[in-house]
């Protein structure tokens, strides 16, 4: 009997199923000329089935690579962007903005608007904030370069740092999404502007002390609270230093169980006789993850299935792992969400969706909270050890502390979460713990998910203070500024205050060279570089910008800078187009520095590469795509 194409999924992506299978085959269907140029999914799938029953293992291994690529390409045209708090065609002209105020946002042609409300009763203070919105796609060119974001304050203007990430296009329209660090007096409304349209704007630059160092999922993440060290394997929290006084370092020590040992340990599972405990912390790499970084939040997103100790003589695809950490400038804490999903009917001895270990005797005493924000020190009694929703540790010498808040705890498909994991000074006296076990059967259907929003605090406590600061922040984490859609209407704000010559700066939104000083010459430079082509297509006919290679064009004096991208890592020799780009056949390219310095104003070109954010076919211009065979 020969083995059923089943038994492979171990090679293939956690990306590839049904789902995606249905949506590729509805692309297919196009028969589109760039499909004609590359193979669809279900040819693939037939060819690694043949591969399969052929035993050619090699091959198969070739296709299961080949497979993902059409997966993520087709993630990326066709998977739904998440809903637009403001509706696409819902927006206003800064024409129709008193004079004041389109002074102030000169060089912006349209803004959306949305009101943020504080329910709690809770000052707060940089709370982040993130929202999704979408454009249509012919008042904009660069999302990520011309949105700039402003609040209303005793009837001015004033800009808030923001990061845009995430944009898509789908048809008629472009969708991103937006962070911002917003401050709110208890019970405050605010009005938020978002512009946007400015074909001059460059990427904006903001102060932060928001620092990610390093490549992909192995970061170190610093701000003016803490250092976060990723495992350059796993991607998961190694080690964690807090910036103040002595610096404690906590980490986890010796040899885990042969894998690097970390402080956060989850998630893993007990298979259904106790056989064996798989883990993200087996990883020999991250199966998935993407990073968005940026000056106000460092975003790490890691997914896959849990490794045996023996993998991959055991690869079950049973349990989806879908791990986030979220960094922020200037905040003492950092959020981790996560969800753990049955894929299958299987059966669990055991589950843990948050576990810490810190070798050593950093802390003196235990903290833990119950289900109505309370914080509590000493031990957790017998009838809350079901019921927490915060743990952690404190020196009431040092004042240093680290502590979870367990802001969402629940699940899909089964009964109610068990909120365990009462803190433990004394791990085998290697040092302090929590774990917690929240699975409440042991049969879990497919379909079933758990979920879990945590905030990973590192604040010095205080056994008179530390209390009321801790409940505080928890009720403006579980009770996030209410965001709404709305309209403003700038004639009936109260008037502008007058402000002195040291303030006259922040009466303008635009920074030099984006408010229509150097228009000419910026379109002079954006229709130049059209004569600078990829040769290596070599029948497209098809120019950088069309490509949506260019992300940025500043320009200072007669100095121009470029910041670039490659299409992917394969070809990462940026020079190829800026001094070495060859005609070949009927396609006829200049390289771009040549071709720049021969555009009147421009002395210097200067070039900048970057990988972040990666191209992709969402950045191609409606004509791209045409020459791409797309459209």
């Amino acid at each position: 009997m020969r083995p059923s194409l089943i038994a492979i999924t171990a090679f293939i992506s956690p990306f590839i199923c049904m789902s995606f299978a249905q949506e590729a085959g509805k692309v297919d269907n196009v028969a589109t000329a760039a499909q004609r140029r590359s193979d669809s999914f279900a040819t693939k799938m037939r060819l690694l089935e043949a591969a399969w029953e052929n035993q050619d293992f090699d091959l198969a291994r070739s296709l299961t690579h080949s497979l993902r690529d059409s997966v993520l390409q087709t993630q990326l045209e066709v998977q739904p962007p998440t809903a637009s708090l403001v509706e696409t065609n819902q927006w206003q002209a800064v024409a129709e903005l008193t004079a004041d105020w389109r002074g102030w946002a000169r060089g912006w042609k349209y803004f959306k608007t949305i009101t943020v409300e504080e329910s709690a009763g809770e000052s707060r203070h940089s709370e982040p904030i993130e929202i999704s919105l979408s454009f249509p796609a012919d008042q904009v060119t660069s999302l990520v370069r011309e949105i700039r974001v402003a609040k209303v304050s005793l009837g001015r203007l004033v800009e808030l740092p923001c990061q845009v990430y995430g944009e898509v296009r789908r048809g008629n329209q472009r969708h991103c999404k937006i962070i911002l660090m917003v401050d709110s007096l208890p019970k405050q409304k605010q009005e938020i502007l978002f512009f946007y349209g400015n074909s001059d704007a460059e990427l904006p630059e903001y102060p932060s002390d928001l620092l990610a160092q390093g490549e992909g999922f192995g970061l170190d993440i610093s701000n003016a609270h803490f250092k976060a060290v990723l495992s350059r394997q796993t991607g998961q929290l190694e080690r964690l230093i807090l910036r103040r006084e002595h610096g404690l370092e906590l980490y986890s020590g010796g040899e885990g169980h042969g894998e690097p040992p970390g402080i956060d340990w989850a998630h893993d599972y007990v298979d259904e006789d106790g056989f064996q405990k798989l883990r993200i912390s087996l990883w020999d790499t991250c199966p998935d993850y993407e990073v968005i970084r940026g000056p106000l939040c460092t975003i790490i997103r890691r997914w896959g299935f849990p490794y045996s100790p023996v993998h991959p003589i055991y690869s079950p695809s049973r349990l989806k792992v879908d791990v986030e950490y979220r960094f922020y400038s200037g905040l003492p804490w950092f959020h981790k969400i996560g969800s753990m999903k049955a894929i299958q009917d299987f059966s669990a001895q055991a589950l843990r969706d948050d576990e810490w270990v810190f070798s050593g005797q950093s802390f003196t005493d235990k903290l833990w909270m119950n289900a109505e924000g309370n914080l509590h020190t000493g031990d957790v009694p017998a009838d809350q050890s079901e019921n927490l929703w915060g743990v952690g540790f404190f020196n009431k010498d040092t004042k240093d502390s680290f502590m979870a808040l367990f802001l969402d705890h629940s699940a899909t498909g089964i009964p109610e979460l068990k909120h365990n994991g009462a803190p433990n000074l004394f791990y085998r006296w290697h040092g302090s713990v929590w774990s917690r076990y929240p699975l409440p059967v042991k049969n879990v259907p497919a379909g079933a998910e758990l979920k879990q929003k945590n905030a990973y605090l590192a604040l010095p406590f205080s056994e008179s203070t530390g209390a009321k600061e801790i409940e505080s922040l928890r009720r403006c984490l579980v009770n996030p500024l209410i965001l709404s859609a709305s309209v403003v209407s700038p004639m009936n704000i109260a008037p502008t205050i007058d402000v002195n010559p040291g303030q006259a700066a922040e009466r303008r939104l635009a920074r030099p060279g984006e408010a229509g000083d150097y228009s000419q010459l910026k379109s002079a430079i954006w229709k130049a570089l059209l004569d600078c082509k990829d040769a290596q297509l070599y029948t497209a006919d098809i120019n950088i910008v069309e490509l949506g290679m260019i992300y940025d064009v500043r320009v200072r004096g007669d100095v121009v800078t470029l910041v670039m991208a490659m299409p992917h890592r394969g070809r990462p020799r940026l020079e190829y187009f800026v001094d070495g780009s060859i005609s070949v056949h009927p396609t006829v390219s200049v390289p771009i520095r040549e071709r720049l310095m021969k555009v009147s104003g421009v002395r210097q070109v200067v070039f900048e590469q970057t990988w972040e954010p990666g191209w992709n076919s969402n950045r191609l211009t409606t004509r791209g795509r045409q020459k791409l065979g797309m459209e």
